[in-house]
């Protein structure tokens, strides 16, 4: 059972205080996602008989359909291609970077290292064939932040030598100590980049959606890519995943995922598809709780002599807090603290260990009603120096802010 301290409790309450303005910001931006995602449905016409799934080939299946012309609306694209089939975002990216790259084309990565998990997609693995990149013959370069900005120089140079066949960007930090690129700073380098080249710009939307008012393409982005596990699945969706973007480039992808006898009026989901209409519907209110307690932590952390991101001036343009701690220990309590206060597996011990995709051991707490729903309050990090915990989700504000009222209790040694 979870008991809170009131000196805690007067301490949050303090950092709340601070907060008033940065929550009214929050509150504005999930009211204009919510027009966004409710004009999508009534332009739509989504109906109930749209729930109901289908077998075998799926063909005809109108919930599919018309839960791709919902997406699609929502992010002002020609397209989209929405599947209970696709496991989580990493899935989507590798289908959408095979379906889109060739033997012999190179991606051009601008926005730093990604993802661990996209590693073994993108280099393979030593003497296994795996259907990499690099086992397709296909190249890859990067050019790195430069401090938390594009840099707009080394970008140009690079595509003006490299020729590259599309350019990725991950919207999120990653395991990166950094904030998440904001909008405004992708827009910005979209102009410099097609000023240049006119491939295809892919954006890892990952735990980026609703945290702003636009979207990727809403500043010129030719594909978005994520994951219903996180934001736009609104803590309902239980699996899925989601390519939005242009339509030549997605048929494409779409080729890959499926076959290319196939097109994406082939595969079928029996349970029906009301979970992920509900979800991409309640999910500006969910992203919003998120940044809240994101932003919370934030504040409540640096107040106790921690560097976090991001800082209360910051646009927040994903759903992630970033604290260092600098102590291994530090960081294991602090993750089995969020585990204990979670509704499901509140009893379980947290410990580092392997993980597919992770190239360093990975502690994680995510006792969440979906597996793995990075949309519930969760907690993780490398197990590598400097030690940073990563904060995010939260189906409510007041089980984000009594999880880290729970978590801080785990790691301070004096009074507040």
């Amino acid at each position: 059972m979870l008991t809170i301290e009131k000196k805690l409790q007067t301490f949050i309450e303090q950092c709340e205080n601070e907060l008033n303005q940065k929550f009214k910001e929050i509150d504005n931006i999930e009211l204009i996602n919510q027009l966004k995602v409710l004009n999508a449905f009534n332009e739509n016409n989504v109906q109930s008989n749209h729930f109901i799934g289908s077998t075998g080939y799926g063909h005809n299946d109108i919930g599919k359909e018309k839960l791709c012309q919902v997406f699609a609306s929502i992010f002002h694209t020609e397209t989209a291609f929405v599947t209970p089939l696709i496991s989580c975002g990493t899935e989507a990216i590798s289908q959408t970077l095979l379906g889109l790259l060739r033997p012999n084309d190179t991606m051009l990565c601008i926005s730093g290292s990604p993802y661990d998990t996209l590693h073994k997609v993108i280099f393979g693995e030593k003497g296994k064939d795996i259907g990499s990149l690099k086992d397709y013959n296909i190249n890859y370069e990067e050019v790195a932040l430069l401090n938390g900005e594009f840099d707009t120089n080394s970008i140009v140079n690079a595509i003006e030598t490299l020729k590259p066949k599309i350019i990725y960007i991950q919207r999120s930090r990653g395991y990166s100590f950094r904030n998440a690129i904001t909008i405004k700073q992708i827009a910005e380098i979209i102009i410099s980049i097609k000023l240049h080249t006119n491939a295809p710009i892919i954006v890892d939307n990952c735990y980026g959606e609703f945290t702003e008012i636009d979207e990727p393409t809403d500043v010129g982005a030719d594909i978005v890519v994520g994951s219903l596990l996180k934001n736009i699945g609104g803590g309902i969706a239980s699996t899925g995943g989601y390519i939005a973007g242009k339509k030549e480039l997605i048929e494409k992808i779409v080729y890959k995922i499926m076959s290319p006898a196939l097109s994406s009026d082939n595969g079928s989901f029996s349970l029906g598809y009301k979970e992920f209409f509900e979800g991409v519907f309640i999910s500006p209110h969910i992203v919003a709780q998120a940044k809240k307690v994101a932003i919370l932590t934030s504040v409540a952390l640096t107040k106790l002599g921690y560097k976090t991101i991001p800082s209360i001036n910051d646009t927040i343009s994903d759903i992630v807090c970033s604290i260092q701690f600098n102590d291994k220990e530090k960081l294991l309590k602090f993750t089995n603290a969020i585990q204990q206060a979670s509704a499901v597996d509140s009893n379980s011990i947290i410990e580092a260990g392997e993980m597919d995709g992770y190239e360093d051991k990975i502690v994680m707490a995510s006792g969440s009603f979906n597996q793995g729903s990075s949309i519930e309050l969760s907690c993780d990090g490398p197990m590598r120096e400097p030690f940073v915990a990563y904060l995010q989700g939260s189906l409510s504000y007041a089980h984000g802010k009594l999880g880290l009222m729970n978590a801080i209790k785990s790691i301070i040694n004096k009074d507040i």
